[in-house]
């Protein structure tokens, strides 16, 4: 059976070939219901646009690259899905690279991208600095937008949670709950998510205790570590365990049963992300909540206007408020989401 083109469709729905054309492709507007004969016929009939014929005429594919450091962490998955969504309601598909913690990985999959014609790129940098190169020269050919990480102040768009707000909205918790002796439990390098949350911590945790911002043990966002990580400050008898991430929180969380330690009781533990596992754990997990959603549709957005030639001003920072998720790990007999003001903490040019 031959391929339905744009003239069965004109035919069948009684338009031209050029309204039609405008309708499916939604490049101009058009009465409501020219639109609705139009897409009746299609439906009928079965059209399917042809995507390769399309990009050859306009130069655009309607793909966009999006570079992961490891989709093993089980938050990058459910950011995959909301952005998948939130591109495919704009007409976009989208193309997958996992660089593995790798920046020259990372770098050769940017290039395979760009040679594949993508109309822009989605970035989580594996790298503070190493990345940082590869993504300025990709933002200089294309709409590109970082997200969850950085590499730099102005290198490219960005939409990332406030790390900040997160660790002061877990101390402030510890801190209600009478905890004192609180230790951090982070990755080590110059990932900005690692940086910004050991930072945030140091210098909120200094109000608590003065000895606080010295408590801290660094490997890297695993359950591995979390592990190994409550081998080497339980000497000390903390009584508050503040992880990172969740995936260091369940590792802690499974040695500290381990050794026979009350939760909450003798230690309170929290995490950060809200992955499933958090909910999952046996306690479940305190954790700071990613507002993953929104970090997708504020992506999809800024790129968007790029696209568009809307925006042609300076690169922009969104930094996402996130919630608080009380449960078991720090706070026994209840679960409960604790809000930290509005979804968007703020919008500003990136200096």
């Amino acid at each position: 059976m031959a391929d339905v083109t744009l003239r069965d469709v004109a035919r069948a729905s009684g338009c031209s070939v050029a309204t039609v054309s405008r309708v499916l492709a939604g490049t101009r507007p058009v009465g409501a219901e020219t639109a609705r004969r139009v897409r009746e016929a299609a439906d009928a009939l079965g059209y399917r646009p042809n995507h390769a014929a399309r990009a050859l005429r306009s130069r655009s594919t309607g793909t966009v690259g999006l570079v992961l450091p490891q989709i093993t962490n089980p938050f990058y998955p459910a950011l995959v899905r909301e952005l998948t969504h939130a591109l495919h309601a704009d007409g976009r598909a989208v193309l997958l690279a996992d660089c593995d913690d790798d920046p020259a990985a990372e770098a050769e999959y940017i290039a395979d991208l760009l040679s594949r014609q993508v109309d822009a790129l989605l970035v989580v940098p594996a790298h503070e600095v190493r990345s940082r190169e590869a993504v300025a020269a990709a933002a200089a050919r294309v709409p590109l937008v970082l997200m969850d990480r950085g590499c730099g102040s102005g290198v490219a768009d960005s939409v990332a949670v406030d790390n900040g707000a997160g660790m002061s909205l877990v101390l402030e918790h510890l801190a209600a709950t009478g905890r004192r002796r609180i230790c951090f439990l982070g990755a080590a390098g110059t990932v900005s998510t690692a940086a910004e949350r050991r930072g945030a911590y140091e210098a909120g945790a200094r109000a608590l205790d003065p000895g606080a911002p010295g408590r801290v043990a660094l490997g890297d966002f695993s359950v591995e570590w979390g592990r190994a990580a409550v081998d080497e400050v339980w000497p000390a008898r903390p009584d508050a365990l503040v992880c990172a991430n969740d995936l260091i929180a369940v590792g802690a969380l499974q040695r500290l049963h381990q050794l026979g330690a009350d939760v909450p009781g003798e230690v309170a533990v929290t995490g950060f992300d809200d992955i499933p596992m958090a909910a999952l754990s046996a306690p479940g997990v305190t954790t700071v909540r990613q507002p993953v959603a929104e970090l997708a549709a504020e992506a999809a957005r800024l790129l968007g206007r790029r696209l568009s030639g809307d925006d042609g001003g300076p690169r922009r920072a969104i930094r996402l408020a996130p919630d608080l998720v009380v449960r078991e790990s720090s706070a026994p007999g209840g679960t409960a989401a604790v809000p930290a003001g509005d979804a968007r903490s703020g919008a500003s040019p990136a200096g």
